[in-house]
């Protein structure tokens, strides 16, 4: 099972003067993001920002989400876990 995610080069984006960050007009589009939509932000790691849009009102789901990815990031810290080249992962993924 192959996703198109990882086949995605990432895009660059500065961050303004303001402390914004535009989101590229081909992702808005793919995700439905417009004007006002609202996203939970967290940073597990110093160089890491996540964000996880969510539907108003906010949604115990997406907190609980978010908290899981905080609590994964933590294990990743502390050794639990090993890391692995894409082709690896990828390979990990299909055995599931």
């Amino acid at each position: 099972m192959k996703h198109k995610i990882f086949d995605e080069i990432p895009e660059l984006v500065r961050l303004s003067s303001k402390g914004q960050l535009v989101i590229p007009q081909d992702i808005r589009k793919a995700r439905h993001i417009g004007e006002g939509s609202v996203f939970a932000v967290s940073s597990p790691k110093e160089d890491i920002l996540i964000l996880k849009k969510i539907t108003n009102p906010l949604l115990q789901e997406d907190l609980e989400i978010l908290k899981d990815v905080e609590e994964a990031w933590e294990e990743l810290k502390q050794g639990k876990y090993k890391e692995s080249s894409k082709k690896e992962f990828l390979n990990d993924l299909e055995s599931w």
